[in-house]
């Protein structure tokens, strides 16, 4: 049995192409289309074993919700892998605190790969 992912993506075609890969190794897949709506989740009891997080959105981008997630000790424990294209992106992912980051464009090896490892 897969483990539950939240994924927090505001393109449309990557959210689902995301999602359908991880769903395609067996994993429950969450969708949330920036950091409000996931933050929600979250709140309302949600708890899955791993989040992928863009930093580039609307509403609530990703930094804000690392910083909430942060400051729930319960929400904090969910281990993060930043995805993004920026340039900068690994000085971003340790600014966060992130267990591990991917870069855009994604290749579907490296993400498996990486999720794999965080959740073992």
């Amino acid at each position: 049995m897969g483990a539950s992912i939240l994924v927090v993506e505001d393109d449309p075609e990557l959210l689902e192409g995301l999602s359908e890969l991880l769903e395609s190794e067996g994993h429950h897949v969450r969708r949330a289309r920036h950091g409000l709506e996931a933050l929600g989740f979250l709140r309302a009891g949600q708890r899955p074993r791993l989040i992928l997080l863009d930093l580039m959105m609307p509403i609530m981008n990703g930094w804000q919700f690392r910083y909430e997630q942060r400051m729930d000790s319960e929400l904090a424990k969910i281990p993060i892998v930043v995805i993004s294209g920026k340039n900068d992106l690994p000085a971003h992912a340790h600014w966060l605190e992130a267990d591990a980051y991917v870069q855009k464009p994604i290749r579907p090896e490296t993400l498996l790969a990486t999720v794999e490892r965080l959740l073992a």
